[in-house]
């Protein structure tokens, strides 16, 4: 069976302004409404999971102002860790991640956040570590610019070391609840951790009791070297997003490499791949559509300079738009979504026709189709499943929830129930 997520790619913002299908757009906007309507949706469709991507900065660098940003509410983001509980409130088992930076939060106060959230959602929570890359969401935290991208990911290493270890700092056993002796947790059982790194400092523990999970699941995305082998040492669920299958194979044979040298086993890691399935009634209304929406890829210059600008904390408007690209390895933001950009063209124009934002593998069909497709591809792989990252509405969410994944079950592909209680569990169940 392969596991499947749901990505919200632009966390808890803006989805389909002034789009189709994009229904009360307007009164969505900073309501939980159309992300509660999601998460039961996707419950009941068997999902693993749902993440909420996240970011700080509201990016002014493409041309110098902040119209790209806000014109379609691209950028938009509000905090979505006071989303999660309203999310899991409305649902009994799929589990939840938001998004952490680790640069930007201190150790102690996410470590307690997360675990308060794991209370509240009684087991279910999850944390998308990144380390984020615009110098304009540094400088909203008082850095004069983002750190390199190397040594971001060193502080994150030691970052993790924190905060699990505050996370442990309670016992399993630590909690009495003994109403005759009227103890209520057992002070031994409850410890300093003393940390003092290169980075980072904590006295500890926790003033929050353990969590269900002991530990949420951690969650990451990272796709370069420095990006892989942090996953491989921390994360229990790994998003990846390379071109085709033979690299999807190469990028699961890789994640797998690394684990076994940090004394974990592949299986304790699930890699999903990025995909977008594009669907309709019959094959060939659904390849119209796709070239429908691939055309306006194509026109959609200024939203995908942006999105480079954004990555690259360089303003790519100052580029003529049909030399020859610059090389995008000498910036120090996204290094692994810019080298995939240089791939796919020669110019500026030529990335913004052919770059697929969020696929890994085309999927084009009728939900029978496109389950066959997501399933061949799994055998070939060896993975462990999907994290659909497709334009949110109700309406696109209904065709995945109720079209695709009762095609996959079926077939015997995907879960037909929970087995488990937490999130941990789940994803590991199979």
């Amino acid at each position: 069976m392969m596991h499947l997520g749901w990505f919200f790619t632009t966390g808890f913002g803006v989805y389909g302004w002034n789009q189709p299908w994009s229904g009360n757009v307007a009164s969505d906007v900073g309501r939980p409404d159309l992300f509660v309507d999601a998460a039961k949706s996707l419950e009941r469709a068997g999902f693993d999971y749902i993440m909420l991507e996240d970011s700080s900065v509201l990016s002014d660098v493409y041309r110098g102002t902040f119209e790209s940003s806000v014109r379609r509410g691209t950028t938009v983001r509000f905090d979505p860790m006071p989303l999660v509980p309203l999310m899991a409130a409305a649902t009994e088992r799929i589990g939840i991640i938001a998004t952490v930076a680790t640069t930007f939060y201190p150790p102690f106060l996410a470590a307690r956040l997360m675990s308060t959230l794991d209370h509240l959602t009684q087991g279910r929570v999850g944390i998308n570590l990144v380390t984020a890359s615009a110098d304009g969401a540094a400088q909203n935290y008082g850095l004069p610019k983002q750190i390199e991208h190397d040594l971001r990911y060193e502080m994150a290493d030691e970052w993790v070391d924190v905060v699990s270890q505050l996370w442990d700092s309670w016992d399993e056993d630590a909690l009495v609840l003994d109403p005759e002796s009227g103890v209520f947790a057992d002070h031994e059982k409850i410890h300093k951790i003393d940390f003092e790194g290169k980075y980072y400092s904590s006295r500890g523990p926790l003033n929050v009791p353990r969590g269900p999970q002991g530990h949420p699941v951690i969650c990451q995305a990272g796709g370069s070297p420095a990006g892989r082998a942090f996953g491989a040492k921390h994360a229990d669920t790994i998003i990846a997003n390379v071109r085709g299958l033979d690299a999807m194979k190469e990028y699961r044979e890789d994640i797998s490499r690394r684990l076994i040298e940090y004394g974990r086993k592949p299986d304790d890691v699930k890699v999903l791949f990025l995909v977008s399935p594009i669907m309709a009634d019959t094959d060939d209304e659904a390849a119209v559509k796709r070239d429908r929406m691939r055309e306006v890829q194509k026109n959609n210059i200024d939203g995908i300079l942006s999105a480079m600008s954004y990555f690259s904390s360089t303003d790519f408007s100052q580029f003529d738009i049909d030399a020859p690209v610059p090389d995008l390895t000498q910036y120090n933001g996204h290094q692994s979504t810019l080298a995939d950009m240089a791939k796919t063209g020669k110019t500026l124009r030529e990335i913004v026709a052919n770059y697929p934002t969020t696929e890994s593998m085309e999927l084009v069909g009728t939900a029978e189709t496109v389950a066959e497709t997501m399933i061949e591809a799994m055998d070939f792989i060896g993975g462990d499943g999907f994290l659909i990252a497709s334009p949110v509405t109700r309406k696109v969410i209904s065709e995945i929830s109720d079209g695709l994944a009762p095609a996959l079950r079926r077939r015997g592909a995907i879960r037909d129930g929970y087995s488990r209680t937490t999130f941990r569990e789940n994803l590991a169940a199979f």
